[in-house]
């Protein structure tokens, strides 16, 4: 695994140039928050993630309880995470 290092200003200009204005405010509020603070954009992001396959699989199996369409979900983010190597 690489080192972590923080990026230099002309690196995150870099980065910044390619976005649109409305989500080069977003990063610029991001940046400006305290680490803990940070995470609660990423959580509600994972929540409506989480929401939306809850969703399609109420959808696909009916007959499934709701424990039973979360264990579904799980199913489906760790096989996703071993796809793209996040484990």
């Amino acid at each position: 695994m690489t080192e972590k290092r923080r990026l230099t200003p002309e690196e995150i200009s870099t980065l910044v140039d390619g976005f649109d204005p409305i989500a080069r405010v977003q990063v610029k509020l991001l940046a400006n928050l305290p680490p803990g603070r940070r995470i609660i954009p990423m959580l509600h992001a994972t929540e409506m993630v989480r929401a939306g396959l809850r969703a399609a699989f109420t959808r696909k199996f009916p007959d499934l309880s709701r424990s039973e369409i979360n264990m579904k979900i799980l199913e489906y983010m760790m096989d996703m995470d071993k796809r793209y190597e996040h484990i």
